[in-house]
């Protein structure tokens, strides 16, 4: 009895301390950061970013080509707001993949899925063993070097365009092979790290600063 007794009187001293301290805040005109926000700018691209009571967030984002989303924990200190994606994202991979002998052109790079299916859009930059290094883009059957480039390539970087998904560099053994696949795992390509993205307040507005650039969400709940 006496146990149930000090839980109750602990459990009446928090809520007290909870009220306390909810009033302090209201009486201090200091506002909430909590609640719906939604994305400024033109019609092609829509975003909202939903900050919830109980220390959780949820954002959205399209634009273009581009989806992408993140949920976890928000942290408000001295007016800024800090964004936690929890829990935090697998990064999508590039990986090398088979190679083999081609009598065709002196070079080819194929970007897939796991599933096999080829990707178009992915960049490449090709380094050779003299002068400039060349750069171009996959189609979803491949890429193949034109014979008039008669340069050795010695290495290969990749990069996904939309998302910002780079590779290693891997190095070219055209003795070994000269058709070359690359592999691209998703993963959780699309859900956006944040670790610690600062948001500042301007006015009823929130302003998140990420590797898009500024980011303005005009509030869309004033009547929470």
């Amino acid at each position: 009895m006496k146990i149930v007794l000090a839980i109750a009187c602990a459990l009446a001293l928090f809520t007290s301390a909870a009220a306390a301290a909810a009033a302090a805040a209201a009486a201090s005109g200091a506002p909430s950061f909590a609640g719906d926000y939604r994305l400024t700018g033109g019609p092609d691209v829509v975003g909202e970013l939903t900050l919830k009571p109980d220390g959780r967030f949820q954002y959205e984002l399209g634009a273009g080509a581009l989806d992408e989303r993140s949920e976890g924990r928000w942290i408000e200190s001295n007016g800024q707001i800090r964004l936690y994606t929890d829990p935090p994202p697998k990064p999508a991979t590039f990986a090398a993949g088979s190679h083999a002998a081609m009598s065709e052109g002196s070079l080819k790079l194929l970007v897939t899925w796991p599933d096999g299916n080829g990707i178009a859009g992915v960049d490449f930059t090709i380094g050779f063993d003299s002068g400039a290094p060349a750069v171009g883009y996959t189609q979803d059957y491949g890429w193949t070097m034109s014979r008039d480039e008669h340069r050795i390539p010695r290495w290969v970087e990749l990069m996904e365009p939309i998302h910002g998904v780079v590779s290693p560099r891997f190095a070219i053994d055209v003795s070994a092979g000269n058709s070359l696949t690359f592999v691209l795992t998703p993963n959780d390509l699309g859900v956006v790290d944040f670790n610690g993205t600062l948001v500042d307040r301007a006015n009823e507005s929130l302003v998140m600063h990420q590797r898009l650039g500024d980011l303005t969400f005009e509030r869309s709940d004033r009547d929470r």
